[in-house]
């Protein structure tokens, strides 16, 4: 096995990424990111920005965030401690898969991270308490162009595993869709 192997998911563009795990008796080693490699595999990734998060208690949900064009993001998401439910949602302007989401499990040392492409909402729910989740992100962080997606929203209908808690004041504020949203043109 490679370093890196790219898993694809249901909705286009959206991969997982299993990474080689070495151990020994002085612990473990796994190699989170290669930007040759994954432009190897036609999946091109410039980090411009990393971000980590810690949250506390389980259950907690964070999200659904996005990026508009010019300053809509990839990101690659992996989680060094605790489990996490890490989920995309396709918002891309005239994607068949338009609205659709898909859900992984990401754990500590399970070798694995999400990698979403531009034009993806991003959130996630605790299934652990103090949970850390680091991201690399494709784009800088601009507020003008961010955008969020009520991770409650009936028409999305995403399945949290658990009853969602611990929401932001500004993931609450999130508007839920009506006919109006189209999405991100990229």
């Amino acid at each position: 096995m490679s370093e890196l192997q790219l898993i694809e998911l249901p909705l286009s563009g959206l991969f997982c990424l299993q990474h080689q795990v070495h151990e020994d008796q002085r612990g473990r080693f796994a190699r989170l990111f290669c930007e040759g490699s994954l432009a190897a595999f036609g999946q091109p990734f410039h980090v411009r920005q990393i971000n980590h998060s810690r949250t506390g208690e389980q259950g907690t949900v964070r999200g659904l965030h996005f990026q508009r064009p010019p300053q809509a993001e990839a990101k690659l998401i992996s989680c060094l401690r605790g489990e996490v439910w890490d989920v995309a949602v396709d918002i891309r302007q005239g994607s068949p898969t338009f609205l659709h989401w898909h859900a992984e499990r990401l754990e500590a040392g399970d070798g694995r991270s999400l990698l979403l492409p531009p034009g993806f909402a991003h959130g996630f729910q605790t299934l652990s308490d103090d949970a850390e989740l680091l991201y690399l992100h494709s784009a800088d962080y601009a507020s003008g162009h961010e955008g969020g997606l009520a991770v409650d929203d009936p028409r999305l209908a995403i399945a949290w595993p658990l009853p969602v808690k611990n929401l932001s004041s500004r993931d609450t504020a999130h508007p839920r869709l009506d006919d109006s949203f189209q999405g991100v043109s990229l």
